[in-house]
């Protein structure tokens, strides 16, 4: 997936559909499917991206909305020592959001670690250019950074979303061009906008939502979601995967097994997040994922 410059994007954009359909059977075989980490503290590389993160997340936004979440609610004591712990494990990827109101907590919570130490995913909701600079210089004020690694158009819910959304666009490849980010795309509700999102060049990334038990989810069918991420995967696009504890819904020991060994078992996911609250709950996901990956090369 070659980096698109601004001057070939709505060219690029308005033949993207076409392309993808005429070239299905050369982008399937492009991108091999992931091969299983060897460890839950593994490494791994957003798509074609070239960012590197950790295969586990911390995200900020449970039952998120009005600048509060339940990560944010723990106090930034209690969110620091969270992601303190997070990166004590190994964990460095965190999924914040303005919505959330989680940027400030987590510069407090990563004063005094180097930079290139962790990585940083955000979202906007802006439509046009003049609002997604003034948010990508809110962002890296709030956030304490020079740049951020992975900014998303916010909670895509409708077919053709890239048409409401150019002016952002272009604002954001700009700034991936300058280094203001480095990778940009889409988070989604719905399967129509995810289905845009698979065949869109500007998505870099996309934030998915995935689990078995089709809870939170783009479609209550796990399998057709799957379908789609496969599609994004063979694109060379970043997955990160989210809502697979459905938003602290699946809580039962076996079917939080059942998720991760789901999630694990696509192929196709480069990382997910997970809601973290508690510093029990990192230790735990990091034993159940090691058991997933265990019975995974069983």
């Amino acid at each position: 997936m070659t980096p698109l410059n601004r001057r070939d994007f709505l060219a690029t954009s308005a033949t993207a559909a076409a392309l993808a359909t005429a070239g299905a059977g050369t982008s399937r075989a492009a991108f091999a499917k992931n091969a299983l980490p060897a460890s839950p503290q593994a490494r791994v590389v957003l798509g074609k991206t070239g960012i590197e993160t950790s295969l586990i997340g911390m995200g900020s936004g449970t039952v998120g909305g009005g600048q509060s979440s339940n990560q944010t609610k723990l106090g930034v004591k209690g969110f620091t020592k969270v992601v303190r712990h997070c990166l004590d494990q190994g964990i460095t990827l965190f999924d914040v959001a303005d919505q959330y109101g989680s940027h400030v907590y987590l510069r407090e919570a990563l004063k005094g670690v180097p930079r290139d130490k962790y990585q940083i995913q955000t979202k906007t909701h802006a439509t046009n250019a003049v609002t997604a600079r003034d948010h990508i210089e809110r962002y890296k004020l709030e956030l304490g950074v020079d740049y951020i690694d992975v900014l998303l158009l916010h909670c895509m819910t409708k077919t053709g979303w890239q048409h409401d959304h150019t002016g952002a666009m272009e604002e954001l490849m700009r700034a991936k061009e300058d280094g203001r980010i480095r990778a940009h795309g889409t988070s989604c509700h719905g399967m129509d906008p995810l289905r845009t999102s698979a065949k869109e060049p500007f998505v870099e990334v996309d934030l998915a939502r995935i689990n078995p038990e089709g809870l939170i989810m783009d479609d209550k069918k796990p399998d057709e979601v799957a379908s789609v991420l496969e599609e994004m995967h063979n694109a060379g696009k970043g997955i990160v995967g989210m809502k697979i504890l459905g938003e602290g819904r699946i809580t039962q020991p076996e079917k939080i097994d059942a998720s991760l060994k789901f999630v694990l078992g696509l192929g196709t996911v480069d990382a997910f997040i997970i809601g973290f609250q508690s510093t029990d709950q990192v230790d735990d996901i990091l034993k159940r994922t090691e058991k997933a990956i265990g019975a995974l090369k069983a």
